[in-house]
């Protein structure tokens, strides 16, 4: 692991293209700005682990776990 020290408002670069910025700094809490091409993705480390969790749910999913949708025909009064 890199490990970096950065005041308010320095940044470091990962790649050509992502740029982390730190925006504040208020107790044990950090506020980071990333810039970021829109085809990358960008998560806290537990919403990608919750998203992960359910595509591997998903993808585990076999067709007789479906409901099948019932046509309900309404009757004429």
């Amino acid at each position: 692991m890199l490990v970096l020290t950065r005041k308010v408002n320095q940044s470091i670069m990962i790649g050509d293209e992502i740029e982390v910025v730190v925006l504040e700094v208020r107790g044990e809490q950090v506020r980071l700005g990333i810039k970021a091409p829109r085809n990358v993705t960008v998560h806290r480390r537990e919403i990608y682990e919750a998203i992960q969790k359910e595509n591997l749910m998903a993808a585990q999913t076999q067709p007789e776990d479906v409901p099948t949708p019932t046509k309900q025909v309404k009757s004429a009064s």
